[in-house]
Formats: structure tokens, sequence, C-alpha cells
């Protein structure tokens, strides 16, 4: 890692150390960074539990236990400036242990948590909130589970064993962290190694062609068959857009998410057959409200101008997460009508995303 010297117009490269040397241990130090800044793994993760030991018949504990934007569960290994050679096989338990948990227990995992920090905040809503569940019984852990590590150094044995479970269906990702000083000054530098960014895209196609697959003998229910339908119409849809490289694989849910570019923020797409309902919605974080909602609001006329119609504008007040939304009706169950819905949508969907993105950078 190098500084930027603006005065000689020159580079400074930066002395790369060793947790050790420093003095930081993982569960006092790059454990309680990650828990306080989940973000740093590159998206939006709700961590639930921290140094958790509570499995049936055994003592082990794991790091870090989180829920993504989809409702599923992500375990998260912390190491320091060694991997280990039996990570993966720990991590690997954890996730067969976490594979059992029900929505009624995940809850309950979190509501403990938040008493262990002192937070007098409910579990349930907190969760709702952040999967932006507006509906419907909360379903918690449907899908696969999925496995984080950080570390500043990899062993051969685990990198090729990660990249073997990728191959086969796991969702495993590797990051480094690696710290770096300047004299009293400490800096820390966190990088996702596997997969790389630039082959994760073709990744997940192969695996969604494969979950395809499966899921034509899982039996899922009438309505997650119809939201995943749905959504992979919407992805081949948005996918012909130039400004679009990256997209999340389908998911039998009633939302689709875009990244923004900033983390906190995103804009999800939403699909609901009882109301004849599709929408777009700009998603804000509680910690982020403070920050964005008043200058986006600042920006309503531009915005709307833009997109050539009247957005709602924070429609439910008593949520810490705030939304922008726009809605349209279409009549869902009439499948003849999804090519209508699906390229209003997807043109709706692109306008927001460069007029917001634009917004988020211009700040």
């Amino acid at each position: 890692m190098y500084k930027i010297n603006k005065v000689s117009n020159d580079i400074e490269k930066l002395e790369e150390r060793l947790f050790k040397d420093l003095g930081f241990r993982e569960r006092d130090h790059l454990q309680e960074w990650i828990a306080k800044n989940p973000e740093i793994l590159g998206e939006d993760l709700l961590i639930i539990q921290k140094e958790f030991s509570g499995f049936n018949d055994t003592n082990e504990r794991l790091d870090l236990l989180a829920l993504d934007k989809e409702g599923n569960l992500v375990i998260i290994e912390n190491k320091l400036d060694d991997s280990g050679k039996n990570v993966t096989w720990q991590a690997l338990k954890y996730a067969s242990y976490c594979s059992t948990l029900t929505t009624k227990q995940i809850l309950h995992l979190f509501q403990q948590y938040l008493l262990q920090s002192q937070s007098e905040e409910i579990a349930e809503d907190l969760v709702k909130t952040y999967l932006e569940h507006t509906e419907g019984e909360l379903y918690l852990n449907s899908g696969d589970q999925r496995i984080i590590f950080v570390a500043n150094h990899y062993r051969k044995e685990v990198t090729s064993t990660v990249l073997w479970l990728i191959t086969h269906g796991i969702n495993v990702q590797c990051f480094r962290a690696t710290p770096f000083s300047e004299n009293e000054n400490i800096f820390l530098q966190i990088e996702q190694i596997i997969p790389l960014p630039e082959t994760e895209e073709f990744m997940i196609d192969v695996q969604e062609k494969k979950r395809e697959d499966l899921e034509k003998g899982k039996g899922l229910s009438e309505t997650r068959k119809t939201q995943l339908e749905f959504w992979k119409r919407f992805k081949d849809r948005l996918l012909q857009f130039d400004e679009i490289h990256k997209l999340q694989t389908p998911r039998p849910q009633y939302w689709f998410d875009v990244v923004l570019g900033k983390s906190g923020i995103h804009l999800s797409n939403t699909f609901n057959t009882d109301r004849n309902e599709i929408g777009i919605r700009i998603y804000i974080s509680s910690k982020n409200v403070e920050e964005w909602l008043p200058y986006f609001e600042k920006e309503k006329f531009h915005i709307e101008s833009v997109i050539g119609d009247e957005l709602l504008w924070n429609p439910n007040p008593k949520n810490k997460d705030k939304i922008i939304a726009l809605y349209k009706q279409f009549n869902l169950n009439d499948k003849d009508n999804w090519d209508e819905a699906i390229d209003w949508m997807a043109d709706k969907t692109i306008i927001l995303r460069k007029v917001f993105m634009d917004l988020i950078k211009d700040k």
C-alpha cells in the first residue's frame, strides 16, 4: 500500500506489518472491528451473534454470525497472521450446526446478542427493517449457509479446499486483512482474494445453473416459483443495459437488490402478486439516514424531473431505516403482462440507479 504525497507529487510506501507485532489479538481487535463495521466485507451484513457457543453437544465457538440481505446465515471466521490448516473444517462444522436453526431460534440468538450489548431493541423488528420485510411471515435461513474467512495469510491447504468447495456449490469467500504503519499511524487493508471479484460473476452464473437444476426437484411453493421466474426474467432484461455488469443471483423472494456503490444505501426492486404491484425503492440504513436522507431530499426536484414521476419520500416514518419509493400497478397474476411490467421496472431502475449514483459520487 502506498500513500500519495500531493506536495512532492509522489507516492510513499507504507510498511506492511503483522498483527502480532502490533499487539493486536483476534477476539479483542480484528473480530471487534468486523462486528462494528461489517461493511468492510463488501456488503451490508447484520451481525446477530458473537463468540457463540450454544450448539448442542459441543463446546465449539464460532467467531461471528450474521444475516445477509437474503435472510441467509453467514458464518464469519477470523484469524490473524495465519489462517491455520483446519479453519475450513472448523467453519464447515459451524455451517452444518447453523443449517438446522429455525427463524424463531435465530431471532432468539439475536435477542440474546442485543441484551449482551445492553441494547433494548427488539430483534425481530431489527431483522424486518434490515430485510425490508413489510408483509407476510418472516422466514430466515431458507437457503444455503455462507462462509467468510478473514486472515492475513492463507495456507495452501486452505485455499485449495475453498476453491474445491466453491466449485461444488458452497458459498465461501476469503478476505486478506493486512495492517500497515507509518510512524504512529496504523492502517488496515481488507481485500477479497477468493473468489477474485473479476471472476466472481462467472462462478455465480455456473452455480446459478446448478441451482436451477436442483430447484426443479425441490418442490418450491407456487408463490416462490413465481417470484423466482419473475426475477430471472428481470435480471436478463436488466443485463441488456450497458450500465449493468454484475447482479445478484435471482432468489424466490419478493425483492431483488441492485448496488449503488455506497454501503448502507442500495436500490431494491419489489414484486407483489397479492397487491399486483411492482416497485423500486432506494433503501437507506438507519446509520446512514442523518447524512444522506436530507441530502437526497434537497435534490427532490432534480430526481423527480429526471425519473419523470413523483416519488414517495419516507412512506414508513416509524421505521429507523428509510426508503424513497416508486410503485406501479400491473396484473401480475397474468404472465402476459410481465414483459410490460419488467420493461417499466428495468427502465426506471436504470434511471434511478444513475441519478442516485451520481448524487452519491458528487457529495
